[in-house]
């Protein structure tokens, strides 16, 4: 005889339901993935927070990648603050101990014991990240001026297009000025008009590191069209040969003689079809001159160069060309208050945020430090934040949140205060997950959509 089935009661079943669904939300948010808010703008523009424009991007959070992996250079991790235990920053991961690091000309450098320094370099998809796009204000009708014409030539543009008939020579805002790191270069162009006006150090840098990418459509009299990238003294000239151009003529990168030691010539038989649109691409990149054509990439490493005046120019000599989608970027320039090198511990992290000119991050973290009977106190020094000093009703009282997260309230002629400790580093220990994507927010009526995976 079968066993007769058992009756289940609707409810129990909706109970058990939901019992479950949050036994796995929990154990999801605990072990795998958790959601976090950006309340400040330290990682813009790669990720958003500002108050005043009011977007505050939320961001998916991997916590299973740091338990069975080491974490990687470059990679944007949450960690629990050093400083204040209690809170969580979101930051770059820029220096793995064991190592020294040091910022000079706005690059990040490293170098193990007893070997050289060289530029930590980033992968592609971080280089999608920090290529920042040059602001140019709506009311400038060209970017690019011209120069330099032939009798005969006639060039005119608008935005980002620029229609050349003749030989002649353009340049970006006409040249006079370098590219510098203005602090609006790279956000999304649907938030620079909500975004309040800056009062941090903006524009006094100038970036020698550029890329330039656009399309070309070449008449058939077109003899060449380059790309000339200045640093400083030097010019660096990216030649594409046109449909008119000699039989010898090669797609070439000229760089004279500050090509890198050893460094063989960039060079390769091409040249550009007439009347077909053509996506280029061309870079100095941590002394590396890449330039990209129709399938075709040539890369010349170049010295180091310490002059960083820069400026873009474009040169076509023949019958002429279209072109169209040019759009200059800049690399991040990356500030630094010491020019000593840092030394990195083993099991420990260098964290740097994307928005270098306002963000609080491994170059200026410090303890406020303070004995108090036979007790040392420290905790994150944050100016006029803390520690500070408020009124109380037998005196003046120091409010102190300490690394822990803990406050406290002491009589301010109770607390001796010592000198700050230097504090630039994460342990691995305090490394919680490796940020994935931005979810958050969606604004069709301002043209705002913060969808993407974090890079």
């Amino acid at each position: 005889m079968s066993a007769a089935p058992t009756l289940r009661r609707p409810w129990r079943e909706g109970i058990e339901t939901v019992l479950m669904a949050v036994l796995l939300a929990l154990f999801l948010k605990h072990f795998v993935v958790e959601a976090y808010r950006i309340p400040t703008g330290s990682m813009q523009p790669t990720l958003i927070g500002d108050r005043e424009a009011a977007v505050k991007d939320r961001i998916l959070v991997d916590k299973l990648a740091y338990l069975v992996r080491a974490p990687e250079r470059w990679e944007v991790a949450v960690f629990r603050f050093p400083l204040d235990r209690s809170r969580s920053f979101v930051k770059r991961i820029a220096g793995v101990g064991p190592e020294e690091l040091r910022i000079w000309n706005g690059d990040v450098w490293r170098r193990e014991p007893g070997a050289e320094w060289t530029i930590a370099r980033r992968p592609a998809g971080v280089m999608a990240e920090h290529w920042k796009r040059i602001a140019v204000p709506e009311d400038e009708l060209t970017r690019w001026v011209p120069q330099d014409l032939e009798p005969d030539a006639r060039w005119g543009g608008e935005g980002r297009a620029l229609k050349a008939r003749g030989s002649g020579r353009a340049t970006f805002r006409g040249g006079r000025e370098p590219l510098r790191d203005d602090y609006f270069d790279g956000y999304p162009p649907a938030l620079l008009e909500w975004l309040p006006a800056h009062a941090r150090e903006s524009g006094e840098n100038e970036v020698g590191d550029l890329r330039l990418t656009g399309t070309i459509t070449a008449l058939p009299g077109l003899v060449s069209f380059t790309v000339e990238l200045r640093e400083g003294g030097r010019r660096y000239r990216f030649v594409l040969p046109g449909p008119e151009a000699p039989e010898e003529a090669e797609l070439a990168i000229e760089a004279g003689e500050h090509a890198g030691p050893g460094a063989a010539p960039a060079r390769v038989a091409d040249r550009l079809p007439a009347g077909r649109a053509v996506v280029f691409a061309l870079e100095n990149l941590d002394d590396v001159l890449t330039l990209e054509l129709d399938g075709q990439r040539l890369v010349l490493p170049i010295r180091a160069a310490h002059d960083q005046f820069s400026s873009v120019a474009l040169e076509l000599e023949g019958e002429g060309a279209d072109l169209a989608e040019l759009e200059l970027f800049r690399d991040v320039y990356y500030l630094s208050e010491g020019a000593d090198p840092i030394t990195v511990p083993a099991g420990h992290y260098f964290m740097l945020g994307d928005n270098t000119q306002d963000s609080s991050d491994s170059r200026e973290w410090r303890f406020a430090v303070y004995d108090v009977g036979g007790t040392r106190l420290r905790g994150a020094f944050q100016a006029g934040e803390n520690p500070r000093t408020v009124p109380g009703p037998e005196g003046p009282l120091l409010r102190l949140v300490d690394e822990w997260g803990e406050r406290h309230w002491l009589p301010a002629d109770s607390a001796v205060r010592r000198a700050p400790e230097a504090a630039p580093f994460v342990p691995r220990a305090l490394l919680t997950g490796r940020a994935l994507a931005v979810f958050w927010p969606q604004d069709p009526r301002r043209g705002i959509w913060r969808l993407k995976w974090v890079k």
